[in-house]
């Protein structure tokens, strides 16, 4: 008799579907599971392969189901998608993943440890307290402007409008007003009181780690991005080379080709929006360093910037970035600085 080899879970809040075959892909059994019966169904499988659409809370049960025995790997939804056959729903989504699982080319996401889920969540959290800051701080200088008081854009300006919403000399702000802006200007300073908490916080995360330590020597790279990487792609084993990263992280042209000619277009965008963002920022502040300061000899970049736009050059910077970090972290390297 068969026995069940090959397991596709679909995951959601509380109804859990279960696609069950044997080693050569013929189903064998299909499983409807509420959320407190699905370890206790693993409990008592002998182990097996395990496949889990990556999506929300996809890492926890993995590391659960992990715990128990079994090999569970990781799909992008985008690679499940195409082996649906007919309507979607949990049963045919089970069903895709299972069969996905055993695709000799697929590939797979590396499940994050509590640590690194732990860290990337001070990441998304300072990204929306940084969002919410800039909303408090345009909040606060189009009130102003609204009775002629006009200021300078940046929260480093922010104090000057905050000394006049506070001073009860100024009159061209009426009472009603100015309590409404103070209650804003509140908001604010506890707003930045937790960014400057997270950021220690990792700060301190981030001189316990060597990895980091070691990332932040690059130019471009600094306490925010180094931490980043860390947290979201460990060592770097998942990607076979540096040229596979900087593609799963889409800052490579997106191709379109057909006929043996190549079609490249703009970057593809893909992948980790966030990590791309910080090694383009990072980029940009070397650049405008460079600029300030520029030395004799010209650089790569400098080449470049000759004949591409700005713009262009800081992706390309962003790229070898990523591609030096990567090496780093696979092979356990220190930077060599080196002009770029």
């Amino acid at each position: 008799m068969s026995k069940i080899s090959l397991v596709g879970l679909d995951i959601a809040k509380r109804v859990f579907q279960v696609h069950g075959a044997d080693a050569e892909g013929r189903p064998l059994q299909r499983v409807r599971l509420s959320r407190s019966k699905v370890l206790s169904y693993f409990a008592d499988l002998p182990p097996c392969l395990v496949g889990i659409e990556a999506c929300a809370t996809a890492h926890h049960w993995a590391r659960e189901i992990q715990a128990l025995g079994h090999d569970v790997r990781l799909i992008p939804p985008q690679y499940v998608k195409p082996f649906v056959k007919t309507n979607k729903n949990d049963a045919s989504d089970a069903e895709a993943i299972a069969e996905a699982l055993v695709r000799p080319t697929m590939r797979f996401i590396v499940i994050k440890s509590c640590e690194q889920q732990a860290l990337l969540m001070l990441h998304r959290t300072r990204e929306l307290l940084v969002r919410q800051r800039t909303m408090q701080v345009n909040a606060l200088r189009a009130h102003c402007a609204e009775f002629g008081i006009v200021t300078s854009q940046g929260v480093s300006r922010i104090q000057d409008l905050a000394d006049l919403i506070e001073s009860e000399e100024d009159l061209r702000l009426p009472t009603i007003a100015r309590e409404a802006l103070r209650c804003l200007l509140a908001q604010l300073r506890g707003t930045q009181e937790q960014i400057a908490d997270l950021e220690r916080r990792l700060a301190h995360w981030h001189r316990s780690s060597e990895a980091s330590c070691r990332l932040a020597a690059i130019p471009g790279v600094g306490l925010i991005t180094a931490t980043a990487l860390v947290a979201t792609i460990g060592d770097g084993a998942q990607f076979h080379s540096a040229r596979q990263f900087a593609a799963w992280l889409g800052i490579v042209p997106r191709q379109n080709s057909s006929g043996g000619r190549q079609r490249l277009g703009r970057i593809s965008k893909r992948g980790d929006g966030y990590l791309r963002r910080l090694l383009v920022h990072g980029a940009r502040s070397v650049l405008r360093w460079r600029k300030a300061a520029p030395r004799g000899q010209a650089t790569w970049s400098d080449k470049l910037l000759a004949r591409r736009p700005t713009n262009v050059v800081l992706v390309a910077m962003a790229h070898k970035t990523a591609r030096i970090a990567w090496a780093l972290l696979r092979h356990d390297r220190t930077y060599e600085p080196r002009v770029i």
